[in-house]
C-alpha cells in the first residue's frame, strides 16, 4: 500500500454509492453492478472483489432484525398466521434489498481503503 487511506471516510463513501476514492463518480451503476473505473477519478474499482460478502452481512443484519419485526408485528397488528407470513415476507425482502447496495458500497470502500485488490490467477 503506498498511501494511508481512511477507512471510515473510505466506507462511509460506499454507503452513499460514492467513489471511495475522490468521493465524486457513482460506485454502482444499475443495482449492484460495479464499473471497472470510477468515471471522474479512474480508480479500478472493478479491482475490488466483493464477491459473497455483502450479501451475507446483508442476511445476518436482516436475520437479527425479523425476529423484533415477527415480534411487533404480532403485537401491534394481531394478524392472522398466514398473514404475518405475508407482512414479515414482504418487510424482510424490501429491507434485505435495500440493504443489500448499502452494505455492498460500504463493503467495496472498505476493500479500497485496506487496498485488497483482486491480483488474477
Amino acid at each position: 500500500m503506498s498511501a494511508e487511506r481512511e477507512t471510515s471516510m473510505a466506507v462511509t463513501r460506499g454507503l452513499r454509492n460514492r467513489c471511495p476514492a475522490c468521493g465524486k463518480g457513482q460506485l454502482l451503476r444499475g443495482y449492484l453492478a460495479v464499473p471497472a473505473e470510477c468515471e471522474i477519478c479512474k480508480a479500478p474499482l472493478g479491482r475490488y472483489p466483493a464477491a459473497d460478502g455483502p450479501a451475507f452481512f446483508a442476511m445476518t443484519i436482516m436475520l437479527l432484525l425479523l425476529i423484533p419485526l415477527i415480534g411487533f408485528t404480532w403485537v401491534i397488528f394481531r394478524p392472522s398466521p398466514v398473514m404475518l407470513l405475508v407482512i414479515t415476507t414482504a418487510v424482510t425482502t424490501v429491507l434485505t434489498l435495500l440493504l443489500l447496495r448499502l452494505v455492498k458500497g460500504a463493503f467495496i470502500g472498505y476493500l479500497w481503503a485496506k487496498d485488497e485488490q483482486d491480483r488474477g490467477a
